[in-house]
């Protein structure tokens, strides 16, 4: 759909429900586009049109990159432990 801004001053909550439901609206002014409405998608919105294939690759690429684990992850009972010197007195 094709406006005029001038036309599109009074009616803008109108032109943004029908660009939230899809429709493209484009702004003119003296004959010439100056401007596009769209619906802005959500992460979650675009992550839910994704196919299951496409998700899967990301997430493969996620934990492909993800930094390796410690190799000694410290448990709660030892998390303080660098506070701490040979004799447990604060370090």
């Amino acid at each position: 759909m094709k406006i005029s801004v001038a036309e599109a001053q009074g009616q803008l909550l109108e032109l943004v429900r029908l660009a939230e439901a899809g429709e493209e609206v484009v702004l003119t002014h003296e004959g010439r586009m100056v401007a596009k409405l769209g619906a802005v998608a959500s992460p979650a919105r675009r992550w839910a049109e994704l196919t299951p294939e496409a998700r899967l690759s990301i997430i493969r690429e996620v934990v492909a990159n993800a930094p390796p684990k410690p190799k000694h992850w410290p448990d709660a009972a030892h998390s303080q432990d660098f506070l701490y010197d040979d004799n447990g007195l604060p370090g």
